[in-house]
């Protein structure tokens, strides 16, 4: 049947090109749209990914908040009254400050500076995450962290040594990230106390509470206890309260809709073309399928030989799409776009496009199975 199948491609080449082409463009777009997605949401969650989240497994802010890059001031007497909790091993206070950064040239930018106490720097930069310099350069005087994907943002280069001006005041950059961002912002790292000194921030607030658990207790209970024990607070398992701002901000700024509606017209569009591009050479080879069914072939195998076909051509159109969007991922990064796609995401687009060759492969199996033998000669 195998054999049977390729000499049925082959013998539209067109209509069979025209049919691998349009998977590759659906599943391109559907791929590209949740890559865009994917970077997006990642950057919603930035404050935490780009924290040692692997200390502060624990993050207390306001009992309102539900976006992490919208931090409200909270007494710093909290820092120590949360440690005395039980199954707390030690508290990070975390400081992040709206400011404007200057450049030599009089470019100007808001940035979020994002300050916690050495050596830890619970609150950031998280170390896989530096290009440039060391960890402890941040204790240097007057000096920032800022990243490497903002130098077209801010249209200045942020190299090591760099002079700047946050608020007024001066500051050199010390050390350099790379893919350490925020949504509809930049961070700039730095020690609590420098953080409060750029961002004017009041030297009795902290913005949030970085809380390290002891080995052995479990992090919801610690979570229940300092909820039920410290009024006006609420404390979120780390990875919960990158989930709360990812969801967040997803539905508010309405950009899970837009993009999810693009991947379904892609789907529905990619349905129909392929499906009726494979009835319309269906149609073109009736007498060879009415022949089949003539010398003894059953409807069975001549729906059998239809899928088959469609699976091979899915095959082909999957990995050509997947190839193109690899293309795609080493281009943009270069300008910042990081993408990455997980296993589950691939085999999420590898189901998309089954279903959209296969299920289009429905037109042609149903107009296939009403043709009578006799109706080709």
């Amino acid at each position: 049947m195998l054999k049977t199948a390729f000499k049925f491609i082959k013998y539209d080449r067109a209509k069979s090109i025209g049919v691998v082409v349009g998977i590759l463009i659906s599943i391109f777009l559907i791929g590209q749209q949740i890559g865009i997605l994917g970077f997006l949401t990642g950057l919603m969650g930035g404050i935490i990914d780009n924290s040692r989240a692997d200390i502060g497994q624990i993050w207390v802010t306001d009992n309102i908040t539900q976006n992490a890059n919208q931090l409200t001031q909270l007494d710093a007497r909290l820092v120590q009254e949360i440690r005395s909790i039980e199954g707390v091993e030690n508290t990070f206070a975390v400081v992040a400050a709206n400011s404007i950064v200057k450049f030599e040239n009089g470019k100007t930018a808001t940035v979020t500076i994002i300050g916690s106490k050495a050596p830890m720097f619970v609150g950031g930069p998280n170390p896989y995450k530096i290009n440039k310099g060391k960890l402890h350069n941040l204790l240097l005087d007057k000096a920032i962290g800022a990243e490497f994907f903002d130098k077209k943002t801010f249209e200045n280069d942020v190299e090591i040594g760099k002079r700047i001006e946050i608020n007024g005041k001066e500051a050199f950059i010390q050390l350099q990230t790379k893919n350490a961002r925020g949504f509809g912002g930049s961070f700039f790292f730095t020690t609590l106390s420098k953080a409060r000194y750029y961002g004017n921030f009041p030297p009795n607030k902290v913005s949030a509470i970085a809380v390290q658990v002891k080995p052995g207790y479990d992090l919801t209970k610690v979570v229940k206890r300092i909820n039920t024990t410290i009024f006006g607070v609420r404390a979120w398992e780390a990875k919960e309260l990158k989930k709360t701002t990812i969801r967040f901000l997803t539905f508010s700024s309405n950009i899970g809709t837009s993009i999810g509606s693009l991947v379904i017209f892609a789907i529905i569009s990619g349905f129909f073309i392929i499906g009726l591009t494979l009835y319309s050479s269906a149609l073109d080879r009736i007498k060879d399928y009415g022949t089949l069914k003539a010398i003894g072939a059953t409807d069975g195998y001549v729906r059998n030989l239809i899928l088959l076909q469609s699976v091979i051509f899915a095959l082909v159109g999957f990995s050509l799409a997947f190839l193109v969007l690899m293309g795609f991922k080493n281009g943009v990064q270069r300008s910042g776009l990081v993408i990455n796609y997980s296993l589950l995401e691939v085999a999420g687009l590898f189901f998309i496009t089954v279903f959209i060759s296969v299920g289009g492969s429905f037109f042609a199996i149903k107009k296939i199975n009403s043709v009578e033998p006799a109706s080709v000669f």
